[in-house]
């Protein structure tokens, strides 16, 4: 039973700290919105940041299943994979009215700098959505659909970081103008190289 309510306070917490960020997040709060009594958060965790870490890898189970749905999938073309994610990321983002953006992103950002904890964390999920992006430019070049000489692991990290970018444009913005210029200037110009 245990388990099962620390893995609601994370989920609880994953959202609130998704919408408002990790600072403006109180555990009071978390608890109150999970319906849990005051002082039970530390039966579970050993600190606001030990929950915030753990947050994180919530965040990264979920990205971890929609990359593996649209970039391993063998059935459609390696380059199209990347156009599929990023039109599921774009209809999220759309039905959110173009607020929250990407946890890891937001964390970075809030947190990157702050917390060596954090920041050996976020490298970490980093990385390992990087490698989702390379892996597949590597089977697009073997398979003949992106130049030999393109370098994947630069433009996997590129990938990644303009992503980022954009969405933190698109938030500003509220629309989704920048991953669609961001989306085209890879296609046409990055990949066609």
């Amino acid at each position: 039973m245990k388990t099962n309510k620390k893995q609601e306070l994370i989920a609880v917490g994953a959202k609130l700290m998704h919408l408002k960020g990790y600072n403006d997040t109180g555990v009071q709060e978390i608890l109150d919105e999970a319906g849990l009594p005051k002082g039970s958060f530390y039966n579970y965790f050993k600190s606001k940041e030990d929950f915030g870490l753990l947050v994180i890898d919530y965040y990264m189970e979920f990205y971890n299943k929609i990359f593996t749905k649209y970039l391993r999938d063998k059935s459609v073309p390696p380059l199209e994979r990347i156009r599929l994610l990023n039109k599921s990321f774009n209809k999220a983002f759309r039905s959110n009215n173009y607020t929250l953006g990407c946890p890891i992103g937001n964390f970075a950002q809030e947190m990157g700098d702050t917390s060596p904890v954090f920041q050996t964390k976020l490298k970490k999920q980093a990385g390992v959505i990087i490698k989702y992006f390379s892996d597949v430019l590597r089977e697009a070049q073997e398979s003949g659909h992106l130049s030999k000489s393109l370098d994947v692991d630069k433009t996997a990290l590129y990938i990644f970081n303009s992503w980022e970018g954009a969405i933190m444009s698109m938030k500003v913005e509220k629309s989704l103008k920048p991953l669609e210029v961001n989306e085209q200037f890879l296609f046409d110009y990055i990949f066609k190289a």
